[in-house]
């Protein structure tokens, strides 16, 4: 249990059981909280009144990240109360823990609390990618099926991962804002870790706590295998950033990254031999969504647009890679090539269509990713190492704040340059519309403003 955790019981009182949610929609707002994973949705927005189900993610979705399931088997108590406490909130009469049957230890942690709710109930997933995609958990946990392009809410359903759902606690029953950020260093590295630390260092700051790099020429991935991408040691941690993979240059991750979208049109054209894996192992096709790459593949590399329903339904991908990553023997790229057509369509102002799901197909069950055999495919499986959460060893003392790091309208610097500032204090305050605040994660100076970043420097 962190040092923090002791000053609320697993039972204690928290001060919001007889708060409105529009009270506790202000509070999560102005202590910025998003989604600690994926785009970052404002968490304050999911609190609706229409969620009959809330869900809480601890699927690991990506291979090797450990973040979640040991966040939530350290602080089960709290973390069950307040998904408890959020159930109540929006008046949900059920409650789900999508986890994977794999983590006995943190469901054992989970057992010893969730008696106590008589609405919490475990959803007991396979070790398959992607178990974690919103959608696809929707669907193992509750039997729902996202319409295409729709919300989960729109089917009554509202979903969190852990370390929101411990961020809501920490701003609810201890007064913190949003930070810092739990980030997993893993590959090539001295000792794989988990670590707690402040929002705006770098990411060479934080592969730094993982000791030693053990290749010569290494390559940042920053997020999963599946769905991260190459980042400079530069870049600052945001509140999404989950992980950061060390790789060799010459990883065919890294080496499939780097390939122009020109050079894999070509190698489509020369090489899909429409054999189909790609849409029969898709996961939203598998739900019945009107997304098949194989189709996509031939049109884009024939430049056929008589049936434009083909480019237009590119927009139901979600990106998950498994296409390009496990399912093409012939090792293309439909996941790349459809995001480029799907950002043309987006820059275009072109939206999603309306679509029906079709029914999901017996056969589903059959076609799921084994996780171990991803893994293997992707030449991770020496990389599957614990990485245990630990606290920062380093000291830091420079901090480069992003006024966006969500989805939705970036935050409004509140704090000019030569103010100081005390950790946890608000530097840029929620703009109109979806946008959530953003804290010092250090005391210091304030040392540059401008419209997208805040530099605080001890």
């Amino acid at each position: 249990m962190d040092a923090e955790m002791s000053e609320v019981g697993s039972t204690g009182k928290t001060g919001w059981e007889s708060m409105s949610m529009e009270e506790v929609s202000v509070i999560l707002r102005q202590s910025g909280i998003v989604g600690a994973g994926g785009a970052g949705f404002p968490t304050y927005a999911k609190l609706d009144k229409r969620a009959d189900t809330i869900i809480m993610n601890c699927a690991e979705c990506e291979p090797l990240l450990k973040l979640h399931r040991q966040l939530l088997e350290q602080n089960a108590g709290e973390i069950i109360r307040t998904f408890h406490l959020l159930a109540e909130c929006v008046g949900a009469k059920e409650a789900v823990i999508g986890i994977k049957k794999a983590y006995k230890r943190t469901i054992a942690a989970l057992l010893a609390y969730t008696g106590e709710y008589p609405e919490i109930r475990l959803g007991l997933l396979d070790e398959v990618y992607p178990a974690g995609d919103e959608v696809v958990l929707i669907y193992e946990t509750t039997g729902k099926v996202v319409p295409p392009g729709g919300l989960p809410i729109e089917s009554g359903v509202a979903v969190f991962n852990v370390e929101t759902v411990y961020n809501i606690y920490r701003a609810m029953a201890l007064g913190r804002p949003v930070e810092d950020k739990l980030v997993s260093v893993v590959g090539e590295v001295e000792h794989p870790v988990t670590v707690r630390l402040p929002l705006g260092c770098t990411i060479e700051e934080a592969v730094r706590e993982a000791g030693e790099i053990t290749v010569k020429n290494p390559v940042f991935f920053v997020g999963g295998p599946m769905m991260g991408f190459e980042g400079s040691g530069v870049l600052p941690v945001t509140k999404t950033t989950n992980a950061v993979l060390v790789l060799p240059e010459e990883h065919l991750l890294i080496q499939r990254k780097r390939r122009k979208s020109s050079i894999d049109l070509k190698r489509a054209a020369a090489a899909c031999c429409q054999c189909t894996m790609c849409t029969d192992l898709c996961p939203r096709h598998l739900l019945g969504h009107p997304i098949e790459p194989h189709k996509f593949m031939l049109a884009a590399t024939c430049k056929d647009i008589q049936n434009t329903d083909i480019f237009l339904n590119t927009m139901f991908c979600s990106s998950c890679g498994l296409c390009e990553n496990y399912s093409c023997m012939q090792g293309l790229s439909p996941r790349s090539l459809i995001a480029d057509y799907k950002a043309g369509l987006r820059a275009h102002g072109i939206k999603p269509p309306k679509a029906e799901a079709a029914p999901v197909p017996e056969e589903r069950q059959y076609r799921k990713a084994p996780m171990e055999r991803l893994m293997a495919r992707l030449d991770l499986t020496r990389y599957d190492k614990p990485a245990p959460i630990t606290e920062m060893t380093g000291e830091i003392r420079k901090v480069k704040l992003m006024c966006s790091q969500h989805i939705g309208a970036p935050a409004v610097p509140a704090v000019k340059e030569g103010d100081m500032v005390k950790k946890g204090q608000i530097v840029a305050e929620p703009a109109n519309g979806l946008s959530v605040a953003v804290h010092a994660s250090i005391e210091g100076k304030v040392t540059e403003v401008t419209e997208k970043y805040i530099i605080i420097q001890k």
